[in-house]
Formats: C-alpha cells, sequence, structure tokens
C-alpha cells in the first residue's frame, strides 16, 4: 500500500533527522517518529477514501439518471486507488456487483460479488444466493457464515441465511441460524416471527422488509399481489354465501 509506504519512509527519515541532527536520545525520536508515522498515514487514507467516496455519489447521481453503464465505469475507474488503501478495490466490487445484481446481470454480478468486500453485506447476500442459484450449497454456506460474521447485527441477512437453507431442504440448520442471529441481534419481531414460522412448518414472511427483500430476487413483488386478491377474492365468495 503506497500511504504505508509513504508513511514509512517518513517515519524512518524523521528518526535519522532526530538522532543524526537533533541529537535526541533513541526512544524519544521513535516516539516522535512514530507519531509522524500515524499522522501521515491518517491524512493520506482520509485524502483516498474522500476521492473514492466523490466516485461513490457520482456513480449514485448516474444511476439516478439511468446510466447504469456510465455508473459502472465511474466505479470502475476507482481501482487505481485500490494500491493506496486497503479493502478500496473490494469496496468497489461490491458496488458493480450489487449493482449488477440488481439488474439481472446474475453471471457478471457474480464476477464481482465474488471478489467483494464481506462487510458488505448486501452484496455478500447477493453471493450467497448466486451460490445457492448455482446448486453449489457448500460455497452458499461458507459464503453466509463469513457474512453473519462480520454483520451479526443485520437481522435480514440472518434471515436470508435462514430462507436460503430452507430452499436447499435444510430446515433444522434454518432453525439454528434464526435462533443464533436473534442472540446475535438481541431482539428482532421479523426474526422471532420468521423463526416460529419454520418451527411452525410455515413459510416465512420475508416481503416484512419491503424493498431491501425484493432486490434479492427470490420473490417478486406482484406474486404478493396475486396472493393478495386471491385472498379478497375468496372473502367476497364467503360473503356472498
Amino acid at each position: 500500500m503506497y500511504n504505508i509506504a509513504i508513511s514509512l519512509a517518513l517515519c524512518v527519515l524523521t528518526t535519522i533527522v532526530l538522532r543524526a541532527l537533533v541529537g535526541l536520545n533513541l526512544w524519544l525520536s521513535t516516539i516522535l517518529s512514530l507519531v509522524v508515522f500515524t499522522v501521515c498515514y491518517l491524512i493520506l487514507t482520509r485524502m483516498v477514501m474522500k476521492k473514492v467516496a466523490a466516485l461513490m455519489e457520482s456513480a449514485q447521481r448516474d444511476l439516478q439518471a439511468g446510466r447504469a453503464e456510465k455508473a459502472i465505469k465511474t466505479l470502475e475507474s476507482g481501482y487505481r486507488y485500490g494500491n493506496w488503501q486497503f479493502y478500496v478495490k473490494a469496496q468497489i466490487n461490491a458496488q458493480i456487483g450489487t449493482l449488477l445484481f440488481l439488474r439481472r446481470d446474475f453471471a457478471k454480478a457474480f464476477d464481482y460479488l465474488q471478489k467483494g468486500f464481506v462487510r458488505h453485506w448486501v452484496a455478500m447476500a447477493m453471493l450467497g444466493i448466486c451460490y445457492m442459484k448455482r446448486n453449489q450449497t457448500t460455497k452458499m454456506v461458507e459464503t453466509f457464515d463469513k457474512a453473519v460474521a462480520a454483520n451479526k447485527k443485520e437481522p435480514l441477512l440472518w434471515n436470508l441465511y435462514a430462507y436460503c437453507l430452507e430452499r436447499v431442504g435444510d430446515k433444522e440448520k434454518a432453525i439454528q441460524v434464526m435462533e443464533k442471529g436473534l442472540k446475535k441481534v438481541g431482539g428482532d419481531e421479523n426474526l422471532s416471527a420468521n423463526l416460529q414460522a419454520l418451527k411452525d412448518g410455515r413459510r416465512m414472511k420475508m416481503r416484512l422488509y419491503g424493498d431491501l427483500w425484493y432486490q434479492f430476487h427470490l420473490e417478486k413483488p406482484g406474486a404478493v399481489v396475486k396472493e393478495q386478491t386471491k385472498a379478497v377474492m375468496g372473502r367476497r365468495k364467503i360473503v356472498r354465501r
């Protein structure tokens, strides 16, 4: 990383100057040099992350204007900062992968999501779903395990993990995941409700999370409308009788 290399070079230079020219003792010169290293590293990190944030904002504006391809190219231009700061490239990959997944370009999204940032829980969940759809259950479980380990307080992530486990036929593990998630999150109505649904053999109600849920393309909003319509028609038939 360039920021570490530059900070380290200034640290060494400071030590040499303080020792050879100023005549300070080893301990004091070392302490001052470490201060220089820390300050320099923090300044460089802040500068780089500001530039990355500006790119993200620019990409967001492109998305809002319907220029998805331009948004992706804008994000990819941020790769040049990958040698300056840890995890920058991984964060960019996660953003691009998420964008492609939302557009249903699952094949391209998969390539980016595989190289994404583990703290980006939405991207990690999307990667887990990709593995599920590819019938790679072991990789799906590994991905979700990493995701919940790094994002313990995200209720929807635990729900998604359990939902996918149930989809692949592992209801018992799905219940275990929900119980663990409930403990980690510290109480959540939707988690509790879906845990009970699993135990009772009922379907998990993921639509409670609204658009956050639908972005994962595991259920279409139209399907919900159809179910509600059927329920309404059923009630009308009962009334007519």
